[in-house]
């Protein structure tokens, strides 16, 4: 059954990146701007079981290491989500409170979205990749937290609604 959602996802996860990459990105956001496709798979994360969060952190690593602004090297934002996606679901799995409090899911993702910045940032400079200087860095850090704090809201009810039709396995009986 696992499969069979996950194939129904995948066009789901490549309509998202190409709403990033042909629209999301073309805009010049002060502060760094945000990225559609990880708020997505940080709110799927949150809502997930964490086999599935590490797989939906796969997928949506994978698109992010095939976007044009991707600096790092290819595997970079693969490994970074796939630890982010587990680490996420598997901190908020089995507590209702986070998954029927849309304040928590956001909470979540914001957090998360910093800090899997954070850990590219790192990782980068582990691998040395050319960071910039500390005020860029902290300018992008603020500036993209404020931007996914300002789509997560706008962009959650769709999200999850998305996430319900696939995962949810209540029956209608």
């Amino acid at each position: 059954m696992l499969t069979r959602q996950i194939s129904i996802a995948t066009p789901i996860f490549l309509m998202i990146f190409v709403i990033q990459e042909a629209v999301v990105s073309q805009f010049r956001l002060p502060g760094g701007g945000f990225s559609i496709l990880l708020i997505f798979a940080l709110t799927w994360a949150v809502l997930s079981q964490p086999e599935v969060a590490a797989v939906i952190g796969f997928a949506s690593g994978i698109f992010m290491d095939l976007s044009q602004s991707a600096s790092g090297p290819f595997g970079q934002w693969t490994l970074i989500m796939l630890l982010a996606g587990y680490a996420i679901s598997y901190i908020g799995y089995g507590d209702d409170n986070i998954h029927a409090n849309a304040i928590g899911i956001v909470f979540f993702v914001v957090v998360a979205n910093f800090f899997v910045e954070i850990a590219y940032l790192l990782s980068g400079a582990l691998l040395g990749v050319s960071t910039g200087s500390i005020g860029q860095i902290i300018t992008t850090l603020f500036g993209m937290s404020i931007w996914a704090l300002l789509v997560s809201p706008i962009m959650l009810p769709i999200f999850t609604r998305l996430h319900a039709m696939i995962f949810d396995s209540r029956s209608s009986i």
